[in-house]
């Protein structure tokens, strides 16, 4: 192999150049606002650094199955209004149940942020044009991802805040919501939505059965379970970490599962 062979190889990846190139964009708009001392430039790193991991991520998987059939146009409305109306929902849902449901408050905003984030994939479903099950994740992705970006940006503007403009807090905030967001949201909403496109292709039309349910209501555990860890301070925080490895784990053999049924 001619040496340079396998890096230039490895750039082809769509998923690693976007990585890269907003990597590095990110970084010199951060040394801009440094520089300058502009305030203009803040709304640029927070976008930058809330939506570059997801669409790194949609981007990763769209690559890691060759055989999608869904096209960019439902896949970029998934993102964009999925995230947005998802978010907008769990939102005003969100905010008269944490102050009624007390201590079962973060099982109900699991409940209601996995249910705002099938908005847009359910439309899809029913709509009945994108089949396979490689499809629902792809989809199901993408409407998380566009959520966890825009709550993400939400995060980092209150630290920001918080912290009096210390981009130090910021940058961590983007950081670490953005490393957790696949193993998150993205992981969850494409557990669901493996599972429902999967008993579709099964009964040979939409059905809501028992795989299903527990496929919600584990999305919906998983989720209070990481809220109620992250909410927690020491060691017992670490937990967290268990409940991203189980999601990546749910996720990654639903895609593997995809991924035999395409190539079959």
């Amino acid at each position: 192999m001619p040496p340079g062979c396998g890096r230039v190889r490895i750039l082809r990846h769509r998923w690693l150049r976007t990585l890269i190139a907003g990597l590095i964009l990110l970084y010199f708009t951060e040394r801009v606002l440094v520089a300058t001392g502009n305030p203009n430039f803040v709304p640029s790193v927070i976008l930058l650094g809330a939506f570059l991991v997801p669409v790194v991520f949609v981007t990763y998987l769209y690559e890691r199955l060759p055989d999608w059939e869904v096209p960019i146009g439902p896949l970029a409305t998934c993102f964009l209004w999925g995230g947005a109306v998802g978010t907008l929902v769990a939102g005003t849902l969100e905010y008269d149940l944490l102050r009624s449901l007390g201590v079962f408050a973060l099982v109900g905003v699991g409940f209601i942020e996995e249910s705002a984030k099938l908005i847009f994939p359910l439309i899809f479903f029913f709509a009945g044009r994108y089949r396979s099950e490689a499809s629902g994740i792809l989809l199901g992705v993408a409407s998380a991802m566009g959520f966890a970006a825009l709550e993400t940006m939400g995060y980092a503007f209150v630290t920001l805040l918080q912290s009096k403009g210390s981009l130090g807090a910021l940058d961590e905030v983007l950081l670490v919501r953005g490393l957790m967001s696949p193993v998150g949201h993205a992981a969850w909403t494409g557990l669901v939505c493996a599972i429902l496109w999967r008993e579709r292709l099964k009964a040979g039309h939409a059905v809501l059965n028992l795989r299903v349910v527990m496929a919600f209501l584990t999305a919906v555990i998983l989720h209070a379970l990481w809220d109620t860890f992250n909410s927690l301070q020491g060691v017992i925080a670490l937990l967290s970490l268990g409940v991203a490895l189980a999601s990546l784990i749910f996720l990654s053999r639903r895609v593997r599962e995809a991924d035999r049924a395409l190539r079959a």
